[in-house]
């Protein structure tokens, strides 16, 4: 008899799993390269995987990660996507940036002066390191 209603709780919590609200998922995003296209495809991920798990019911947390020559993708004057990542920064709450603090010190030191990020980016010590502590937390991880 205590099997039998094991078994017959274990199928009602997984009836009511199926009934209640969506799951949460979460993405990190690697980019490492100042490339346009790579930029782009970048952020048609991001909004493509927004919307899949939206139409799902569920919800989506997504970390873009620029490193290396990647990190031009959050600097204003030379992001040739810097305006989409304003809006969709604005539209999309589960985004966010974080620029590689080895990089930026190192393109500052280069430049004489310190380079500034665009607003939306978040500067953690190593893009490297950031991606790895994500893995380590459940995110997926996605390089386009």
């Amino acid at each position: 008899m205590k099997t039998t209603l094991s078994a017959l709780a274990l199928a009602v919590a997984g009836a009511t799993g199926a009934l209640a609200d969506g799951q949460t998922h979460y993405v990190a995003v690697h980019v490492n390269q100042n490339d346009p296209a790579v930029m782009n495809m970048a952020l048609n991920n991001v909004a493509n995987i927004n919307a899949f798990y939206e139409s799902q019911g569920d919800e989506v947390v997504v970390e873009v990660v620029a490193y290396g020559p990647g990190l031009n993708m959050l600097i204003p004057d030379k992001s040739p996507v810097a305006d989409r990542i304003s809006v969709m920064s604005l539209e999309l709450d589960n985004l966010s940036f974080a620029a590689c603090g080895n990089t930026h010190r190192k393109m500052s030191e280069k430049a004489g002066s310190n380079i500034a990020l665009m607003d939306e980016a978040s500067v953690v010590p190593s893009g490297v390191v950031r991606l790895i502590e994500l893995q380590e937390q459940g995110y997926a991880y996605v390089r386009p």
